[in-house]
């Protein structure tokens, strides 16, 4: 097994019970979670040593994030104790023709937005990993944390690790003219990294690469050679989504490596959380592809990674391998006994 970094904000997710509204509601349930966080309990559920880079208040909130780090499996000696505060995030659960919502909650402000991380520190933590994971999220915060994180992620490549950065481009993060705000900076992480999950989307959108074709899978095989020919990648990842009109979603995954596209069967669920699902499915590809198995193999594998995770109240994944290789051949099961 590996050993994997990420770089990212422990954030506290406060929603409403069920599927009612902050409006509606007197109270909330909190939990612990970030990009960062729920890629690596994942990881840490499939086998591998996880070790978050991050930083968290020395208080009591601090410290409650921290029990639930080791819950989760993860190394917390690489996180410093800096600030007073952790970001969170509200979240009402839509139902139907409403959507969900999720509302930020002062996140500038944050230990981790705000924390200085020395070059030996950054050095030191590089030396005990093979892998670092970065995100678009944590990229849209401010120029010190992408000061930090570029710096963290030159020094893998200057250690020779994988660099696996996830696109993850958030609207209200970037806010007016975000595009063109965000593209700089998507361009120097992707000159950086090895694995990108990105979509389409990503590469007209964020990247301003045009195309003709109109279906998105046409979209897909005419852009992602491109993308990895530019910015020198090996591998892109990512999904395509479809939300139906039962309350039910459709998803398929797709994977670009060594010039060849494939793409995996599309697949119908219920959705119990949704949130959290497409770090479950970049964790089944990091996954996969550490354990060199067929492209097809690794997509249907994330695929069904994602699947479970829709599953599971809360951001972060929590299935094992075995469950999630049970679930490729398995739609629904039976009452285990």
């Amino acid at each position: 097994m590996s050993k994997i970094a990420a770089f990212g904000e422990v954030m506290m997710r406060l929603e409403t019970p069920g599927y009612s509204t902050l409006a509606q509601e007197n109270q909330l349930n909190y939990s612990f979670s970030g990009t960062g966080v729920n890629v690596l309990s994942a990881m840490s559920r499939y086998g591998h040593e996880a070790y978050l880079i991050s930083a968290l208040p020395n208080n009591a909130l601090g410290e409650a994030a921290a029990a639930n780090l080791r819950k989760l499996g993860l190394s917390i000696r690489h996180i410093m104790r800096s600030g007073q505060y952790l970001g969170m995030y509200f979240l009402e659960k839509g139902f139907g023709a409403r959507a969900s919502k999720v509302t930020y909650n002062d996140r500038l402000g944050s230990s981790f937005n705000t924390a200085t991380f020395g070059d030996q520190q950054l050095a030191a933590a590089v030396a005990e990993v093979e892998v670092l994971h970065f995100c678009g999220i944590t990229l849209a915060m401010n120029d010190q944390v992408r000061s930090n994180m570029l710096r963290l992620a030159r020094e893998a490549k200057r250690q020779g690790r994988t660099v696996v950065f996830d696109c993850n481009y958030r609207p209200t993060l970037w806010g007016k003219d975000g595009y063109e705000r965000a593209k700089c900076h998507y361009e120097q992480m992707l000159q950086l990294a090895d694995i990108v999950m990105m979509n389409e989307k990503d590469a007209m959108l964020v990247l301003g690469m045009p195309t003709a074709a109109l279906e998105r899978e046409q979209q897909l095989q005419e852009l992602l050679p491109a993308v990895a020919k530019q910015y020198d990648i090996q591998t892109i990842a990512g999904t395509h989504r479809r939300i139906n009109g039962d309350n039910t979603h459709s998803l398929k995954g797709f994977i670009y490596s060594n010039d060849r596209l494939v793409l995996g069967r599309e697949h119908s669920f219920s959705v119990y959380d949704r949130l959290g699902a497409g770090d479950a499915y970049a964790s089944g590809i990091i996954d996969g592809l550490l354990r060199g198995l067929p492209l097809e193999q690794v997509v249907e594998f994330a695929a069904a990674a994602a699947r479970l995770a829709h599953t599971i109240p809360g951001d972060t994944p929590l299935s094992t391998r075995e469950e999630v290789e049970k679930a490729i051949h398995n739609e629904t099961g039976d009452v285990e006994r």
